[in-house]
């Protein structure tokens, strides 16, 4: 029985990573702490949009918890908020993970925060357990994730100096809100990193959809971030006399935006797969009650992994607005608004994703993100995986957003136990 409890004991002190585990009291109160920074009293939404005051203060909180923690602090010339923990070899290039605290004017209190909170409780565990990494740790809280993800793409170097013109939530351009996060915008472009500067990043994130609440599965594995493409249509008519011009002699374009409409729904539909369409926004010209319309001017938004079925799909739209076209006396162009194409996440990283969830007892399932996140650009710096949690009702961007503190605990045990083997292999 001795040798037995020897063994056993061996076991543990050179397996730590399986022993480790998150305090789920602590990420809960932690979570209460920073919500309190832009909390909307009466819808309970929050208001902690980027280069806010409740920005700023939030920011300065998280810094003096992570110094309390012993850990070295800077702000990057992007303003990105970055914690190091050295580790056994230096030399070797950092771990980082890291999500962002801004949020949309009367958000949630979820997206982002979840995978700042998970990170910092990460490196709390590994702290007072006295691990030492073999690479050094980093801890990145990005700035202004929500007009853009503008401090991951001041990391991949996808910035010009023209982005610092951007005005954004808060009313401050883009430069005038990274002087007062720290950040120096002057020098904005010496935040890139090449490619391969990281060992690893890992992004912690809620879903945001519904998926993994309605399959009542644990964990979502990602596998990339969908590609987006934008366009705007345009669609020119004749505008004439609503009360004298005869049905089948109009030239209506919102008739014909109508079908197209309905038509961008039926095609995107019909096609297996995870992919969405949407036509978010319509302009009508001349726009009012007693004259037909002459031009619409309305949005296409397609999103998917796979490039070539975006492709595919935008064929299959231009055909029918050619066919709608010709029905209606109307004519269609369109004009392509370049966003983002689809990015993939590291396979290596899902399978120990995979492996460590397994371990926990957590179910998994391999999805696609269907909404933008900073990993989409850590992935052009370092191989990269992301770990989705579930989003009730798969609600977000609102202040009905939530997520439990077991799914967030859950989370943040996965995260940590990926860390530490990421640590232990060559990516």
């Amino acid at each position: 029985m001795k040798k037995f409890l020897i063994f056993f004991g061996l076991i543990f002190y050179f397996c730590p990573a399986q022993n480790l585990k998150v305090n789920k009291d602590r990420l809960e109160s932690s979570w209460k702490e920073l919500k309190n920074f832009g909390v909307n009293r009466s819808t309970n939404g929050n208001n902690r949009i980027a280069f806010s005051e409740y920005n700023i203060e939030a920011l300065d909180y998280l810094e003096k918890k992570l110094n309390r923690m012993g850990l070295e602090t800077n702000r990057d010339a992007a303003g990105n908020l970055i914690a190091l923990k050295k580790g056994k070899n230096n030399n070797l290039k950092p771990i980082a993970f890291g999500s962002h605290i801004d949020a949309v004017p009367n958000g949630g209190h979820y997206d982002g925060q979840v995978g700042v909170l998970g990170a910092i409780e990460c490196l709390e565990v590994i702290i007072e357990n006295k691990i030492i990494t073999s690479h050094p740790l980093e801890l990145i809280i990005f700035s202004n994730e929500e007009g853009g993800v503008f401090g991951s793409r001041a990391i991949a170097g996808s910035l010009t100096n023209e982005s610092l013109k951007v005005i954004t939530a808060s009313g401050l351009t883009n430069y005038e809100g990274i002087k007062k996060l720290g950040g120096d915008p002057n020098n904005l472009l010496k935040t890139k990193r090449e490619f391969q500067s990281l060992h690893a990043f890992i992004e912690l994130h809620i879903e945001q959809g519904s998926i993994l609440y309605d399959e009542k599965i644990d964990i979502g594995i990602v596998e990339g971030i969908v590609g987006i493409r934008w366009w705007d249509v345009q669609i020119m008519g004749f505008s004439n006399h609503a009360g004298t011009t005869p049905m089948n002699k109009r030239k209506d374009a919102m008739l014909a935006a109508a079908q197209f409409i309905l038509g961008v729904n039926e095609i995107v539909k019909s096609i297996p797969g995870t992919q969405v369409g949407t036509v978010g926004r319509i302009k009508s010209f001349p726009g009012v009650p007693n004259v037909i319309p002459g031009k619409i001017i309305l949005s296409l938004e397609l999103r998917d992994l796979n490039e070539n079925k975006l492709d595919s799909i935008f064929n299959l739209i231009e055909n029918n607005a050619k066919k709608i076209a010709k029905e209606t006396r109307t004519s269609f162009s369109f004009n392509s608004i370049p966003i983002g194409k689809s990015a993939f996440t590291d396979t290596i990283i899902q399978k120990i994703i995979k492996d460590q969830a397994v371990e926990l007892n957590l179910k998994t399932k391999l999805m696609p993100s269907g909404a933008g996140h900073d990993a989409q650009e850590m992935i052009h710096v370092a191989p990269t995986g992301m770990i989705f949690i579930p989003s009730k009702n798969g609600i977000s961007h609102s202040p009905e957003e939530f997520s439990s503190i077991n799914d967030m605990k859950n989370g943040t045990q996965l995260l940590l136990r990926t860390i530490l083997k990421i640590d232990k292999i060559d990516l």
